[in-house]
């Protein structure tokens, strides 16, 4: 990572960027291949940015196959939890695929 952050708030646009290691990590696959799962809609995303008690977070989701990887960031970026649910060979449940779905 060269001595800069796995996650990277762009304040411009309010988009965030995340190294490639990150979601290998947390998706089970290796870091080469995340750039080419992104392009092809293999990997895919959301974020919520928090209000009222969450106000100044954000949450990060990534899906891809079985897997679901969340991130919850403080406004600076940091990654304050993490987890991932893997369902294996089943399809993740459609609730899980949703904004604010546990």
């Amino acid at each position: 990572m060269s001595g800069h952050p796995a996650i990277v708030l762009c304040d411009s646009d309010g988009a965030f960027e995340v190294d490639a290691a990150v979601l290998a990590r947390g998706l089970g696959v290796d870091a080469s291949l995340v750039p080419g799962l992104l392009h092809a809609g293999q990997i895919t995303s959301f974020c919520e940015r928090g209000v009222d008690d969450d106000r100044g977070r954000f949450r990060l989701t990534f899906f891809h196959q079985g897997k679901r990887l969340r991130l919850v960031l403080d406004e600076l970026g940091r990654v304050l939890r993490q987890s991932t649910i893997d369902f294996g060979t089943r399809p993740l449940p459609s609730r899980l695929r949703t904004p604010g779905g546990d």
